[in-house]
């Protein structure tokens, strides 16, 4: 057991001074005081501590992503202490361009490992190649009958994608729907969305002549530019999810994008970031050859909440972007998201600079204070 006692509490709305009590994986109590005296109870002193829920990223390349450049430019698989040192404890895999050196078969290996070591670890089946490459030669058993599959990725709009119809889209995205029906899943379809002419239009062209719910597309990447992110804005409106990556500094960030929205009263229930961690980023001239790339950093989701503090944000106005609402987007906000009893005890605390001083994923302490954090097997070799 563990008891975390006198933290500042997100949950992630402020709600003063509490104790936090964790038995197993779950939280089962909070309260202004909890006083228990117990050899086998772990006590932490979080008097000087902020207490938010763990990072949920829902778009990290987990076996790696890149490889647009030939195979040496194929990224390395992520491992457990660059997840932990971001404050991620709940992660969702999925595949990129490269469906043909990786698979879903390793993803889903790597989700398994990574829960293994510690966190809690989802995947999607599917690439940007059509027909969807899968594991069991079926999404909708995929969805069903692999466990850490909870829905389906695709590209849209982007040069590098399979180029697919509006009936191609129609039908991968309901049978993410119906497959998620039967296993109690998500069931949603994560669309890389690129530079390319039509932006969200192939969405919206499958929502104007089929009867699937605007949640269960939900875009990626939509701050890449201006366009796209007007186009972003009205998805947002019309009751859609819409997922901002955590780009550098130079590029139209979620801080930015925030601002915008904000100025415009749009609403921000289903607004998401995600890092695309190991992922790669790259530029291409106008006959789309590569002229650069590189690899994303999971850390980005952290540093992003910390552009957030640094121009002076309130902590619970960017909590929901990594937190609840995520979990609301893969259909795990009813253990997932927030410091609630019942809850798995995933539990981030911050000094007052705002630095991770523990990382506690699904009740157990993977970073403190010490300088310890734990890591994956091999991460030594």
């Amino acid at each position: 057991m563990l008891l975390i006692k006198n933290a500042k509490l997100y949950t992630p709305k402020f709600v003063g001074k509490k104790d936090i009590l964790v038995a197993g994986e779950k939280i089962i109590h909070i309260d202004d005081e909890i006083n228990i005296t117990n050899s086998f109870i772990k006590i932490i002193d979080a008097s000087k501590y902020i207490a938010i829920p763990g990072f949920i990223d829902k778009h990290v390349h987990i076996t790696g992503g890149g490889g647009e450049g030939g195979f040496s430019s194929r990224a390395p698989e992520i491992t457990l202490s660059r997840l932990i040192d971001g404050g991620i404890t709940t992660v969702v895999g999925l595949l990129g361009t490269d469906s043909t050196t990786r698979s879903v078969e390793n993803l889903v290996a790597k989700a398994y490992a990574l829960k293994e070591e510690g966190i809690s670890c989802y995947a999607h089946t599917g690439a940007y190649a059509f027909p969807s490459p899968t594991l069991t030669k079926s999404i909708e058993k995929d969805i069903v009958f692999i466990e850490p599959i909870i829905g389906i990725k695709l590209a849209i709009s982007d040069h590098r994608s399979a180029s697919i119809t509006k009936d191609e889209l129609a039908k991968i995205a309901s049978t993410g729907r119906v497959s998620g029906m039967i296993a109690k899943k998500s069931g949603h379809t994560t669309l890389h969305v690129g530079d390319g002419k039509k932006g969200l239009g192939l969405i919206y062209e499958v929502l104007s002549e089929f009867d699937i719910p605007i949640t269960f597309f939900q875009p990626t990447h939509v701050n890449r530019n201006e366009r796209l992110f007007d186009q972003g804005k009205q998805f947002l409106k019309d009751g859609g999810y819409v997922d901002l990556t955590c780009y550098s500094q130079d590029r139209f960030t979620p801080l930015k994008a925030y601002k915008e929205l904000t100025k415009d009263n749009i609403p921000l229930d289903k607004l998401t970031f995600s890092s695309d961690g190991y992922g790669s980023y790259s530029n291409y001239d106008k006959d789309g050859k590569l002229i650069n790339m590189g690899v994303a950093t999971v850390k980005a989701l952290y540093n992003e909440f910390l552009n957030f503090m640094k121009a002076g944000y309130k902590i619970e106005e960017i909590l929901p972007f990594v937190t609840v609402n995520v979990a609301k987007s893969i259909g795990l906000d009813n253990f997932k998201g927030q410091i609630l009893p019942s809850y798995d005890a995933d539990i981030l605390l911050l000094d007052k600079n705002f630095d991770i001083k523990f990382v506690i994923s699904r009740g157990k302490i993977l970073k403190d204070d010490t300088g310890f954090i734990k890591k994956g097997n091999y991460e030594e070799i």
